[in-house]
């Protein structure tokens, strides 16, 4: 009798009770009914986490795709341009040489008239004072006597010439 007046006894004849009573009102049936409705959420969100997951990767791919076209597409436009930047160098040189030459050819022809100018000035200057010194030769002959002996001889000369 000592058991009965245990009350760890009575603790637990309390409990096995308790859970008989539970049993016999069903409650087992909506504690497996709320973990399964759980387990269904679960495995519904495990489920979208996967479709989820897929999706990112296949954006992932083809962001990565995406990337790897865009890199090729930036390296020719690169090369294009380098390519052009090279050409359009070669042409300016050549452009550059070309412009020298002809204002040197310019250069040249302007000098050659600046120095056919010049000569053409001197013959000219030095024409004017020959002329104006045999004009000064001649009057100084003139002044002193009344007849040129060099004339006369000239006109001389022309008679028997001219028969």
């Amino acid at each position: 009798m000592e058991l009965l007046t245990s009350a760890h006894f009575w603790v637990g004849a309390a409990f096995v009770v308790f859970i008989g009573i539970l049993v016999l009102a069903g409650v087992h049936k909506f504690a497996w009914k709320a973990l399964g409705d759980a387990g269904e959420k679960v495995r519904a969100q495990l489920d979208e986490a996967t479709r989820l997951r897929e999706e990112a990767q296949a954006l992932l791919n083809r962001i990565q795709a995406d990337r790897e076209n865009a890199d090729k597409l930036a390296k020719e436009i690169l090369a294009n341009a380098e390519e052009q930047a090279k050409r359009m160098h070669a042409e300016a040189q050549e452009k550059l040489a070309e412009q020298i030459q002809r204002r040197g050819e310019l250069a040249e022809r302007r000098i050659a008239t600046a120095e056919a100018q010049a000569t053409a000035e001197v013959k000219a200057a030095a024409g004017e004072l020959a002329a104006q010194m045999a004009e000064q030769v001649l009057a100084s002959r003139l002044a002193g006597a009344k007849s040129d002996p060099l004339i006369d001889k000239a006109i001389g000369q022309l008679a028997g010439k001219l028969q």
